[in-house]
């Protein structure tokens, strides 16, 4: 049992982290003895992140370049706020752009023939703060509009509802009677039937039907948190992806669970949402619990490793708000565009000559973004 010393010493470790400066990104990764994972809604934080593109010739090719740029659209009053984004450009347009069916919005940008420096630099601010419902009381949320319920209980490219995920969503909750049950029952599931591969490239793809063809539950955060989000739509109750990026060290000292630099460029990360009958839309992040089991120091952890439950029993119903939600968009035409579909707009994109850069090498492509926090 946890002792009165050691929720003091919890405690002071909480208070200090949430109080580091941005330049103290390097100070923060120890974790509390308490191994203590708990976020609660709390005091407001504001941030600011820049993201820079140089977008890079392609060899042997000639033609006008074109991006797309992921800006934050989502808002929810009890924890995240998107702020205005600007930006400097010697792009010929720029047009913020905002998808009909789930309303993400991007910024497009076509440059003229000829301009062998496509550049743009785009600054957006937000606000956030942790969130977490307590599941052992129900309370009055306003019911989801029958819209909202269609569209997040239907199939998209990559996450189907029947065959095999509805198949495997059908074991998982029998004998299961209520929503709360059975999304714990598919939580439950996912974290102790998946892993972390960090050969992954990225987030992973998302094409959940095909990780379960293979047997091999083997993916990143766009894998895993597709998994539970189609397995729950095929059980009947709505579920989203967030995507996003961190954009500050865990308060709790978990290093595998924040950005740990100013410079985010590769710190993307979704996380999911459940429709909860009573408690309204519930933050869940299994993806996030088999990154501790990975990467959390020393490594390789057990499931029963004192950091790995306490993030597990966290988050189930609640989120660190050290994280930049930018949609909860699928299968996205990128305007003015040849080139295919996205299963989901988490990363900078852009063509040269029609044809489209690696949004996963932004070391090529090139871009950089980085996260500060500032005054509110």
């Amino acid at each position: 049992m946890t002792n009165r010393r050691d929720l003091l010493k919890a405690g002071a470790a909480f208070a200090a982290a949430a109080a580091l400066p941005h330049s103290a990104f390097a100070q923060a990764g120890a974790i509390p003895a308490a191994a203590t994972f708990a976020p609660k809604p709390g005091n407001w934080r504001s941030f600011e992140v820049v993201t820079t593109l140089n977008v890079a010739p392609v060899e042997g090719k000639a033609g006008p370049a074109q991006a797309w740029v992921p800006l934050p659209s989502y808002a929810a009053e009890d924890w995240f706020k998107p702020g205005d984004s600007s930006w400097k450009t010697n792009a010929k347009t720029a047009e913020v752009v905002q998808d009909p069916h789930y309303g993400a919005k991007l910024l497009h940008l076509t440059w003229a023939e000829g301009e062998d420096k496509p550049q743009v630099e785009i600054t957006s601010k937000f606000a956030t703060r942790d969130r977490a419902t307590d599941l052992s009381k129900p309370g009055a949320a306003a019911p989801l509009s029958a819209q909202d319920r269609a569209l997040f209980l239907k199939a998209t490219d990559l996450i189907p509802t029947d065959g095999l995920v509805k198949q495997t969503s059908d074991k998982i909750v029998a004998g299961k009677t209520t929503d709360v049950e059975k999304a714990r029952a598919i939580y439950e599931w996912v974290v102790d039937n998946t892993y972390r591969n960090a050969a992954t490239r990225g987030c992973g793809t998302g094409d959940i039907a095909s990780l379960l063809a293979s047997g091999n539950l083997g993916g990143k955060c766009a894998d895993l948190n597709a998994l539970f989000v189609g397995l729950s739509r095929a059980a009947g109750i709505p579920a989203r992806d967030l995507y996003g990026i961190r954009v500050a060290p865990s308060a709790f000292g978990y290093k595998s669970l924040g950005a740990n630099s100013p410079v985010i460029s590769k710190a993307q990360h979704c996380r999911a949402e459940v429709w909860l009958e009573g408690f309204g839309w519930v933050g869940v992040d299994p993806a996030d619990v088999r990154k501790v089991v990975l990467e959390e120091p020393p490594g390789k952890n057990a499931l029963d490793d004192a950091k790995v439950v306490a993030a597990r029993k966290a988050l189930f119903g609640a989120w660190e708000g050290n994280w930049l939600a930018y949609n909860d968009g699928h299968d996205i035409a990128l305007p003015g565009s040849n080139g295919p579909k996205l299963g989901f707009l988490m990363y900078p994109q852009a063509e040269v000559a029609s044809l489209r850069h690696d949004c996963l090498d932004p070391d090529a492509f090139t871009y950089t973004i980085k996260a500060s926090e500032i005054s509110a």
